[in-house]
């Protein structure tokens, strides 16, 4: 075999584990140790608007842009189970025209949501479309 041939042979299978790697994590609730105050690294304009809202016992933030066609999935999703939870609700951020504010949430992907709690803290995240079978376990010992 040629070593043109065997170079593209370990590209396309790293390919392949990188893809399915990522595909196994999309969606999937990544729980947050740390416990970080979300509301502490978001611009003034954004922490203005998720304080003006109702309180709630958990906030659904997702991150999301403009062309993002999982995002649509993610904003539907997301609506009709905070609408069918009480205690629930769903604010969603653009960050199109916002790309600075990504960095310090550590999003690199849209949508993500980050599920916070009524001080802000980060009790865990989704990257990709939320399973909502998973969403709803993870989420009943904060609905007590």
């Amino acid at each position: 075999m040629s070593p043109g041939v065997a170079a593209l042979l370990v590209a396309v299978a790293a390919t392949l584990l990188g893809g399915a790697v990522w595909k196994a994590r999309q969606g999937k609730v990544r729980t947050n140790n740390g416990g970080e105050n979300v509301t502490d690294l978001l611009p003034e304009a954004l922490r203005q608007r998720l304080d003006d809202a109702p309180d709630a016992a958990v906030t659904l933030l997702q991150l999301s842009t403009t062309f993002c066609a999982p995002c649509r999935h993610t904003r539907i999703l997301l609506s009709d189970f905070a609408q069918r939870t009480d205690g629930v609700r769903h604010v969603e951020v653009d960050l199109t025209d916002h790309p600075e504010w990504s960095t310090p949430l550590r999003v690199h992907t849209t949508p993500t949501t980050l599920v916070l709690d009524a001080r802000g803290r980060e009790l865990f995240r989704i990257s990709g479309v939320p399973n909502r079978t998973d969403l709803t376990a993870a989420l009943q010992p904060h609905l007590v």
